[in-house]
């Protein structure tokens, strides 16, 4: 499948294109992005097995609360950069950087596209009609779920719906230096929910063999789009989805960090990972390989350990013990990275020893969907329901005694007898951090929530992201304002 991914969206990557060219003539005479030629069923297929973004959204990581200055690791001027919330000024082949997830995001997207312009165009038998319709809810999903990844990292929350989005790119680009518009994120999230819902209705698992945690299964469409109400504030339809996925045993789709399994796997930081990515863990309903430097322990930023500790100790289950602390590496001299991703690497060919390092990111899990199921029950009053889920959470997560979680256990947690608000920050301040942590999902917390974050730096000082700062949102990649006409976000 070589020179498939030769697309130029958004123009990322037009300027350097145009070196060499003897004329727009001649360019235009060649096939701009060396697309093969898909007329059947199997290539569509096999072309979206490469439309998932190899960009990682883990990056966000360092610009949150969860990480303090780092002693004695490598940082590159775009890790500097993202940790004092300035506008990153490498370009888009640099991993783990805004322009990077934005190249491959957009990329992703492309590939979709073209395969929903070819299912259009393409005639099948009445037998392969279901796996079409299935091909074609697979690619619409992978559609949505990159233009809401965008839109909540360049563009404002939903709450301030009128302001600027992203392009939503619906077809894939014939014109050269082709100009985009951005959309409200309103807009964009209305177009996101036409695809999710579409998606949602023609996804099949059937046609999924062995690899189904790597495509958007069933599952997994629940996931996002239970994940998708909670961040529109849609809670009732949050809760609908999150119920249809989490059926009457929920349990069943949080791993048990205190069972023999786990428990046999902690001594090891390599069996450990690789059990908690495993495609064989119920939990995990959506697994993609990324392209990225964020699971090593000699690069940028971590959680400084006097912090994790705090945040760990921090338990309304008095000396019971949270495994989700341990096992973690030591990063640099003052901070420690919690044991959730493999370090795996691809060689550029079987003869080389240069390539690219990766790692198994968990897109969707069980957990998330429990822990967006409470936050939304939280907030439409139920608190016995939320209360309910976050046991669950509990009975697998904390060991050496039965945790017993209760409104009046919060309220003394707390001093509060705001019910209400005990449980929400209890989700977002406890149980959502120590979950996610280092997982690429507290910036999304963060502007939620509008939350303010304090940085150190090496002299000591401090720096500050005021809670509606106008950096949270990230700004729109130079190469996409200069060439694709795209406006940038205020400062």
């Amino acid at each position: 499948m070589a020179g498939i991914k030769n697309y130029t969206l958004l123009n990322l990557t037009i300027l350097t294109a145009l070196v060499g060219l003897s004329s727009c003539k001649d360019f235009l005479d060649e096939n701009p992005d060396n697309r093969v030629a898909l007329d059947d069923l199997d290539k569509a297929a096999q072309l979206l097995v490469n439309a998932y973004s190899i960009a990682s959204p883990n990056f966000t990581d360092w610009m949150t609360d969860d990480v303090r200055f780092t002693i004695g690791t490598t940082k590159r001027l775009s890790h500097q950069q993202l940790y004092a919330w300035e506008e990153v000024t490498s370009g888009p082949t640099d991993q783990d950087t805004p322009d990077f997830y934005w190249f491959e995001t957009y990329n992703a997207i492309a590939h979709a596209n073209e395969v929903l312009m070819i299912l259009d165009e393409l005639e099948v038998s009445k037998e392969e009609e279901s796996r079409k319709k299935a091909i074609e809810g697979e690619a619409l999903l992978i559609r949505a779920y990159g233009h809401f990844m965008l839109v909540n990292l360049f563009g404002q929350h939903i709450s301030a719906g009128s302001d600027d989005g992203v392009p939503y790119i619906i077809t894939p680009e014939t014109t050269f230096l082709a100009q985009y518009e951005r959309e409200s994120v309103k807009r964009v999230y209305d177009k996101i929910e036409d695809d999710l819902t579409d998606g949602l209705h023609l996804i099949d698992d059937s046609f999924y063999e062995n690899s189904g945690k790597y495509h958007f299964n069933k599952n997994a469409a629940l996931a996002f789009a239970s994940r998708f109400y909670l961040f529109k504030g849609d809670y009732i339809r949050c809760i609908q989805h999150s119920d249809e996925l989490l059926g009457s045993n929920p349990g069943a789709f949080v791993r048990d960090l205190t069972g023999q399994d786990f428990q046999i796997a902690s001594s090891s930081t390599t069996e450990y990972p690789r059990l908690y990515s495993s495609a064989d863990q119920a939990a995990n309903l959506l697994l993609m390989r990324k392209i990225s430097l964020v699971q090593r322990t000699d690069f940028a930023y971590g959680p400084e350990s006097d912090f994790y500790s705090s945040l760990f100790g921090a338990s309304v289950f008095g000396g019971l013990t949270d495994e989700r602390e341990n096992p973690a590496f030591v990063k640099g001299f003052n901070s420690v990275y919690p044991v959730r991703y493999e370090g795996l690497f691809e060689r550029s060919s079987i003869n080389s020893n240069v390539g690219f390092p990766y790692y198994i990111h968990m897109a969707f899990t069980g957990e998330e969907v429990l822990l967006n199921r409470a936050e939304a029950n939280a907030w439409q009053g139920n608190l016995d329901e939320a209360i309910a889920d976050l046991q669950v959470l509990s009975d697998n997560r904390f060991s050496g005694g039965t945790p017993v979680l209760t409104l009046s256990v919060l309220q003394d947690f707390y001093n509060s007898t705001n019910d209400q608000n005990n449980v929400l920050s209890y989700i977002i301040f406890l149980a959502r951090r120590k979950e996610f942590i280092m997982q690429g999902m507290r910036w999304f917390d963060i502007k939620r929530y509008e939350l303010e974050v304090v940085h150190d730096l090496a002299d000591g000082s401090l720096i500050r992201l005021e809670s509606d700062d106008l950096r949270k949102v990230l700004q729109i990649p130079q190469s996409a304002q200069d060439v694709g006409g795209l406006e940038p976000n205020p400062r």
